[in-house]
């Protein structure tokens, strides 16, 4: 029995005995809820661990490999520019339709305030000017006069910003120097990688103990809830190709439509079977050879694309957000709708290569905007359909990526 089938069946499990203690007020209850409650945190918290060392040195590796390659020259910086422009576009799009067609999701304000627990403020409640800083503030709060502080207190957003400045630096010393502090930061991704999927494998029982909660105390609004979030994240993402990529690839790369979803399909139906980037990167290789791309095209940008270029993210990770944000109540101002943009740009570079990885890599975005990190348990419990689909948006984006490459060099 795959993974993902396991963990579906202990979202259910836990759905069904979470409404079963919704209704009942005996101390056995009470009880079972006070032994299973503390599991799921253990096994957020197991997630959380990993997510500093995987961020810092998966940007670190990535940055300072793509900056400091000789090889890349005007395509690589282009490269870059295009891979940001499709970020910049595809997450403030996913906010601005996400919010209104969440806002329509029926989640009791009761519940809601329950889940978050009795300490936490009412939703859309007005904080006192002294606990919204401004955007100078924000901005001050980018730049962490003590980064080890910044790891330790959680701040992403300064984390995130010191390792891509790292990783520009480490690409500007000397050859050898570079590659050992290279190969030290690639070794630690993928070590954290490997813990990663280790943790996963533990999925089925933390999702379990989370979902017995979060349905004793929503009730069935959660999985109505869970469904249209599905629903919502599978849609945008499929837009987002139709609209997006696929225009772009064909208009700016020069091909006829028929000729693009022929470059795009081998890889577009290796990637969505097995939810995997890195599965797809030899049939993308074999297209961009058989279009006769540039080496650099075909043998450097794709393998970096496919190992760093998340533009599905961009679409299901400020999904995620807004729909947990609902969930628990909570109403994000417009600056925390900027951080969110701002850190989804930036860690869709630094997501694991494993399946449900886009998941994995929205802790430190939940973690910019104050958000309960414990919510990526039941996103992480039904994403294997949204995974195949964004999966295949990724691969879909880095062959848009090549193609566009490959007619501006000719």
């Amino acid at each position: 029995m795959s993974l993902a089938t396991r963990v579906l069946i202990g979202l259910v499990a836990g759905f069904v005995l979470g409404l079963a203690l919704a209704g009942a007020a005996s101390p056995a209850a009470a009880a079972l809820l006070a032994i299973i409650s503390p599991i799921g945190t253990i096994f957020v918290n197991l997630i959380r661990m990993t997510v500093i060392p995987l961020v810092a040195s998966m940007l670190i590796a990535s940055v300072g490999s793509l900056a400091a390659s000789g090889a890349l020259g005007r395509t690589g910086t282009r490269a870059l520019l295009i891979a940001l422009a499709l970020l910049a576009i595809a997450t403030p799009t996913a906010i601005v339709v996400a919010l209104p067609v969440l806002a329509r999701i029926n989640i009791d304000e009761r519940a809601a305030m329950a889940l978050r627990g009795p300490a936490a403020p009412v939703a859309g409640a007005v904080a006192p000017p002294s606990a919204a800083p401004g955007l100078a503030q924000w901005f001050v709060d980018l730049v962490p006069p003590n980064v080890v502080k910044a790891a330790a207190d959680g701040s992403m957003l300064a984390l995130i910003l010191f390792a891509v400045l790292f990783g520009l630096a480490v690409a500007r010393v000397t050859p050898d120097r570079r590659e050992a502090v290279l190969r030290v930061m690639q070794g630690i991704a993928d070590a954290m990688q490997q813990l990663v999927g280790g943790i996963l494998e533990l999925a089925p029982i933390g999702v379990f103990a989370l979902a017995v909660p979060l349905a004793s105390k929503l009730g069935l609004a959660a999985a109505g809830a869970v469904i249209a979030y599905v629903a919502l994240v599978v849609t945008l993402t499929i837009l987002m190709v139709v609209l997006l990529l696929y225009p772009i690839g064909i208009v700016f790369g020069s091909m006829s439509p028929a000729a693009f979803v022929s470059f795009c399909a081998p890889a577009q139906a290796v990637a969505f079977a097995s939810r995997s980037s890195l599965a797809a990167l030899p049939a993308m290789i074999e297209s961009a050879e058989r279009a006769k791309m540039p080496p650099v095209v075909s043998r450097f940008i794709l393998p970096v694309a496919a190992s760093v270029f998340r533009v599905g993210g961009a679409v299901a990770q400020p999904v995620g957000v807004l729909f947990l944000a609902r969930l628990y109540g909570i109403a994000l101002s417009p600056g925390q709708l900027a951080s969110v943009v701002f850190s989804v740009i930036l860690t869709t570079f630094a997501v694991p290569g494993v399946p449900g990885g886009s998941i994995i890599a929205m802790v430190p975005v939940l973690a910019a905007v104050n958000m309960p990190i414990e919510g990526i348990g039941i996103l992480l419990a039904v994403d294997t359909i949204p995974d195949m689909f964004r999966t295949t948006a990724n691969v879909t984006g880095s062959l848009a990526l090549a193609a566009v490459l490959r007619s501006s060099d000719t």
